[in-house]
């Protein structure tokens, strides 16, 4: 089939070369055309496991094209998707006004029938609004359809979630549009769940809101074990045995962020709240996460007890392991209350180094762990890198000024660092 993915960001490009290699032809549009020449030359703008790779082979097989035009990209194509960004308003409000320029730009190029889907993360209630923006701005009575395919695309291993995915969602609200996106997804092996367009919509950020509550009561139950004594690795352990619950998204630490769970949960509220709805829930999972990271700097402060001239070596940058999105990453705020109270900070990230320097000043950016861990007074832990779990801890020790090390992540075993030697701070242990 022909599709075409307006936005080339993160789910726009992931959505591009998967479909591409499923077999599709793929045009990938994007009004970025520093961008569009980059992904010509066969690079990408950040990074992901597996994707540079993947576009290269199709564009070497002429199944995936980039270009700056929508004209064109809806011209060769029967399948559009929306994958622009619907950023936070400072009142949690997804911003719809990139989805409404991209619905009149459709709507002037379509000369014959298209499907028009919704692949960005939107608030219950667009897809009707996209509708309404295509009828008023197209220039014939084309027939069209709106659908609804929201993504579930979790950075760090976003092409394996793409083809093999837990379920497809497919909201829609005609029988060929059924048909078409159906057809296009047919090579991969899972339930299609097919439901009115509305559904759709909630089923995305219904997912996330729980999904990001769930970390909040797991770091919730982790600040009543500390008061007890209690383990909560071994609590969320017996937790995730139970099927109701299930082992994902219990592991205690200092929260989540990114660019889909602080949002959608805004969103999620905002859209409830306009509705008549007050989301409590959803209020308190985001002060708990929010809390998470003053926790940690309070453990950091209290560990080493004057802040003010020591330096803080921290690992991990990216709000996530395998990606360098630093977008609401939990070490920005972290890294500033430091600062804040007079530490020299040091840090290091495998993959995030780029992005970081352009969000933090004032610290020292460093090559490796090692380098890091040279002459500091103790080691932050953010994220949970696999190569930080590998390190040397012995050569770690021997290069710090103090053996503290204050973990957010809980990647490592207590007693272990104490049989090392280290003073080894975690949460909820």
């Amino acid at each position: 089939m022909n599709a075409c993915i307006i936005g080339a960001g993160y789910v726009g490009l992931v959505t591009g070369a998967c479909l591409a290699d499923l077999g599709h032809n793929v045009v990938c549009v994007d009004n970025d055309k520093k961008k569009i020449e980059m992904l010509k030359k066969g690079n990408i703008p950040f990074y992901e496991k597996g994707l540079e790779q993947m576009l290269k082979r199709n564009k070497k097989a002429k199944r995936v094209l980039f270009t700056n035009s929508i004209k064109e990209g809806v011209k060769k194509s029967l399948v559009i998707f929306i994958c622009v960004g619907t950023p936070s308003r400072p009142n949690g409000e997804a911003d719809l006004s990139y989805v409404e320029h991209v619905a009149k730009e459709i709507a002037r190029s379509l000369t014959s029938y298209r499907i028009i889907v919704e692949k960005s993360t939107v608030p219950v209630e667009t897809g009707k609004w996209v509708e309404h923006t295509i009828k008023i701005n197209v220039r014939k009575k084309i027939k069209f359809d709106v659908a609804s395919n929201p993504e579930f695309l979790r950075e760090g291993s976003a092409i394996e979630d793409f083809m093999h995915p837990d379920r497809i969602v497919i909201g829609v609200q005609s029988n060929k549009a059924k048909k078409i996106l159906s057809e296009l997804y047919k090579s991969i092996e899972t339930e299609v769940v097919v439901t009115d367009i509305k559904s759709a919509e909630l089923i995305k950020h219904a997912s996330n809101s729980f999904l990001a509550a769930k970390i909040s009561f797991i770091n919730s139950v982790a600040n009543v074990c500390e008061r007890t004594g209690a383990d909560i690795t071994k609590v969320a352990h017996g937790m995730g045995l139970d099927q109701r619950i299930g082992k994902g998204f219990l592991e205690a630490g200092i929260g989540y962020g990114g660019s889909c769970f602080p949002k959608d949960v805004d969103a999620f509220m905002h859209i409830s709240g306009k509705l008549g709805y007050d989301f409590g829930m959803l209020k308190t999972a985001r002060k708990v996460n929010e809390e998470q990271k003053a926790l940690f700097v309070r453990k950091i402060e209290e560990a080493l007890w004057i802040v003010k001239g020591k330096t803080i070596g921290v690992l991990g940058l990216a709000f996530k392991p395998n990606t360098d999105d630093m977008r609401s990453a939990p070490s920005v705020d972290i890294i500033n209350c430091l600062k804040e109270g007079g530490a020299r900070i040091k840090v290091y990230d495998p993959q995030a180094m780029k992005n970081a320097r352009s969000i933090l000043k004032g610290v020292t950016f460093c090559k490796d762990p090692y380098e890091t861990a040279r002459a500091s007074d103790a080691i932050a832990i953010v994220t949970e890198w696999h190569e930080f779990r590998v390190m040397d801890l012995r050569r770690i020790k021997k290069l710090m000024r103090n053996s503290l090390i204050i973990d957010g992540r809980n990647i490592f075993d207590p007693e272990r660092m104490q049989r090392l030697g280290f003073r080894y701070v975690s949460m909820g242990r």
